[in-house]
Parts: C-alpha cells; sequence; structure tokens
C-alpha cells in the first residue's frame, strides 16, 4: 500500500512538473515571438527608408506553362493518333531611376506563346508549333517634378508582335503631359498631345492619327507575391475607329526560392486590328468600319513563375 501510494505521488509530483515547464517554454516562446516581431517591423522600417532612396529599381518576374500530350488509337476523338503540345512564357520587365527632381521609368511586357498538333495519320499536315499568343511592348517615361506627386512629362510606348507579322501592325505613341503618382507603385500618365504612328506593310486600312494618350500602371511586390497591371489606352482625336485601348496583367506567388505559380491576362479593343482580320476571311465578313463585328480581343495564360 505505502509503495502504491509512494508511485502515485511520483506521478502527480512529475505531472506537475511537466504543466510548469511547459507554460515556462510558453511564456518563453511568447517572449521570443515579440521579439522576433520588433525585429522585423525594424527591418521593413529600414527597407522603407532604402526604397526612398534615390537610384536605379530594376527588377523581373513572369509565367512560364506548358504541356504536352500523346494519343493512340483513342477513336472517340476526331483524331485518335497525335501528339499535342504547347508553351508560354511571360515577362515583365522594369529598370526605373527615381531621382528628386525628375525621374525615368523603363518597361518591358511580353507574352509568347506556342502551340502543336500532330496528326499521325496525315503526313502532310503541320507538326510544327506555331505562335497563338504574340505580345510585346516596351515604353519609356521621362518626367520632371513640379510637385511631389505631379510631374510634366514626356512618353515613348512601342507595341508590336514578335513571332508574326513583326511592326505589321507596329504602334508607337510618343506624346508630352503630365504624369500623377498619387500613391507609391501607382502611375497615371495623361498626355493630351500625342501622336499614334502605325506601321503596316501595303495598302491597308491602318492609319496614324493624332489623339490622347492615357496610362495607369501599377506595379507591387509585397512578401512572396508580385503584382502588375497596366492599361494603355490611345484616343483618336480624328476618328474612334482609329483609337485603342490595352489592359494586361500579371500576378505570381513564389512558394520555393524564385519558382511559384502565376496567372497573366489581357483585353484589347482596336477596330482597325478587326477590320483587317475581317477583310482577310474568305469572303469578307466585314466591308468596313461600319458593318464591322468589332470582338473584345483577351488572352490568358497560367503556370509557374518566376522572379528575379
Amino acid at each position: 500500500m505505502k509503495k502504491t501510494l509512494l508511485l502515485l505521488a511520483l506521478l502527480i509530483g512529475m505531472v506537475s512538473v511537466n504543466a510548469q515547464t511547459k507554460e515556462e517554454l510558453e511564456a518563453q516562446k511568447k517572449e521570443k515571438k515579440a521579439e522576433a516581431d520588433a525585429l522585423t517591423a525594424e527591418v521593413k522600417a529600414i527597407q522603407a527608408k532604402i526604397d526612398a532612396l534615390p537610384g536605379w529599381r530594376i527588377g523581373a518576374f513572369g509565367t512560364i506553362g506548358g504541356s504536352i500530350s500523346n494519343f493512340s488509337n483513342w477513336y472517340s476523338q476526331g483524331t485518335p493518333n497525335n501528339q499535342s503540345g504547347n508553351i508560354g512564357f511571360t515577362l515583365n520587365a522594369y529598370a526605373n531611376l527615381i531621382q528628386e527632381k525628375f525621374f525615368w521609368r523603363n518597361a518591358l511586357t511580353t507574352n509568347l506563346n506556342w502551340v502543336k498538333l500532330d496528326d499521325k495519320d496525315d503526313p502532310n499536315d503541320d507538326d510544327s508549333f506555331n505562335p497563338t499568343t504574340d505580345v510585346f511592348n516596351i515604353s519609356s517615361l521621362y518626367g520632371r517634378n513640379i510637385t511631389k506627386s505631379l510631374a510634366a512629362s514626356g512618353l515613348m510606348e512601342y507595341r508590336t508582335t514578335l513571332l508574326d507579322n513583326f511592326n505589321d501592325p507596329g504602334y508607337l505613341d510618343l506624346g508630352i503631359g503630365a504624369t500623377w503618382t498619387p500613391i507609391e507603385n501607382l502611375v497615371v500618365v495623361i498626355h493630351p498631345l500625342n501622336y499614334n504612328f502605325v506601321f503596316s506593310s501595303g495598302e491597308t486600312i491602318y492609319e496614324s492619327s493624332l489623339g490622347a494618350k492615357i496610362v495607369a500602371d501599377y506595379t507591387r511586390s509585397f512578401g512572396a507575391v508580385n503584382f502588375k497591371t497596366n492599361l494603355s489606352m490611345f484616343q483618336s482625336y480624328k476618328s474612334n475607329d482609329y483609337s485603342n485601348w490595352t489592359w494586361t496583367n500579371s500576378f505570381s506567388y513564389t512558394l520555393w526560392k524564385i519558382i511559384g505559380v502565376g496567372f497573366d491576362f489581357g483585353l484589347r479593343n482596336n477596330r482597325q486590328e478587326a477590320l483587317d482580320f475581317a477583310l482577310a476571311q474568305d469572303p469578307a465578313t466585314a466591308t468596313g468600319f461600319d458593318d464591322l463585328d468589332n470582338k473584345l480581343q483577351s488572352y490568358y495564360t497560367f503556370g509557374l513563375s518566376y522572379k528575379f
């Protein structure tokens, strides 16, 4: 009986010691976490001061997506024996010089995709990778500060395709006006005096014109998240048929080191491109701007992402 009571007392003592030790460890954990949070806040504050210093800001991120498949005797589909695949990537890069009295912001955006379908039963089919999405845009914005958030500015923006019909069409915007930066990472360009040069081969419906240029860009990285959205609009003074706008968006989340997952999508409206495509059909689906069915253009890419 004495041995039983002694053993019971020993067990109760051990439980008490363990409970006390756990409480002490929890208290130590709480204390260390508070210290870590304070250090993290200090690091963020120092980084904010570094980011605010004059100088260059350079970075890049994008998305890589792709797939490959092979079918043999898969009779439920129209092409039972085939190999198919697609590959694509996007790149968003910037190099910005920020000084006390002026800024110079440079950006590059590109989205390229290829797809192939090889029908093994048709020796004459095209089994090569063919471009499907083809977007290239480069811009350079220079401004002299008038106030902390307002500057007189000049913009050069060029956009075209790289894989197919390079510079046919190609668009070059040159203009002057003002740039507004109401919050960090948001840049709004309003240029009432802008000339939109349109390049194309042969006799086409493309035409250059004078108009207004509006650009809104928000690019930000916070933690593992990288985000960029850009809206570029040209409003022709000559005719609304020569106006156009493009809205592109890129999002990536870093999972490990520089690798993560990403998603890109874009929307575009351009009546000149729509009419050029309609007239090229056999038979043509339009005779001019008046009977044109101008559908909204779009693309998206999903896959692995990277960041430099």
